[in-house]
């Protein structure tokens, strides 16, 4: 008997867009190669803003994958298109932001075993039996955001605060999450996913205390001020 498999979401095709691109650039970063460096380089410079803000970049997120159509798959609408390269432009960049000067992978994808959702990187920031009031607010107030530009630039704060404390985040599913974002209704489902990653991140770490990583580390130096 042969099972009918759904074809992918929207969202997932999005995440694992978002993934694929990361994790090719993040490797090459963490080798020290110029091409990444440079791309890592340009990608920070629009984190926190609109992807209309630098053209430059749109020669280097590749959209390609979602204006194909595989088999059994159907064509995205403009609206779509448009919604997704928002999404994916402001992951890609957040990324780059979090990335920058650490010799640790930034992005990692999460688990149950390993949360790296948004709420869970936000929980491990926070002592392990309190709650850190500054912090949470941060990220209610990312919730809060009335458009993607807004999330985006209320996220980058996040970022920061989790660049300092080696606390990697799953941006594949991040990218997905601002893409249903963007939908009527989408900005209350992503806050519960984020009430509930924020809850599934028990184990805070201090920081440094990242689970181990067979990368060596990489101090801050002048390849990161291109």
């Amino acid at each position: 008997m042969i099972t009918a498999t759904a074809p992918p979401t929207v969202r997932s095709r999005v995440g694992d867009l978002a993934a694929a691109q990361i994790s090719r650039w993040q490797e090459g970063y963490l080798r020290d190669s110029p091409q990444d460096v440079a791309a890592l380089a340009r990608l920070r410079r629009g984190a926190g803003r609109d992807v209309g803000d630098l053209p430059d970049l749109w020669t280097l997120v590749d959209t390609a994958p979602l204006h194909a159509r595989p088999a059994g798959v159907r064509l995205l609408s403009e609206e779509e298109l448009v919604r997704a390269d928002n999404a994916l432009h402001a992951a890609l960049t957040l990324w780059a932001l979090h990335q920058q000067s650490r010799g640790a992978r930034m992005h990692r994808p999460n688990s149950r075993a390993r949360p790296a959702g948004l709420g869970a990187a936000v929980r491990r920031l926070m002592p392990h039996d309190g709650i850190d009031e500054p912090v949470r607010k941060r990220l209610v107030r990312a919730g809060t955001a009335p458009d993607l530009t807004a999330l985006s630039q209320r996220l980058r704060d996040l970022i920061v605060l989790l660049r300092r404390a080696d606390v990697p985040l799953d941006y594949g599913l991040l990218a997905g999450q601002l893409y249903t974002w963007q939908w009527s209704g989408g900005a209350d489902a992503v806050r519960r996913e984020w009430g509930r990653s924020f809850h599934a991140g028990q184990q805070p770490a201090a920081s440094g205390t990242n689970p181990p990583d067979d990368t060596p580390s990489i101090p801050d130096s002048d390849k990161d001020a291109l």
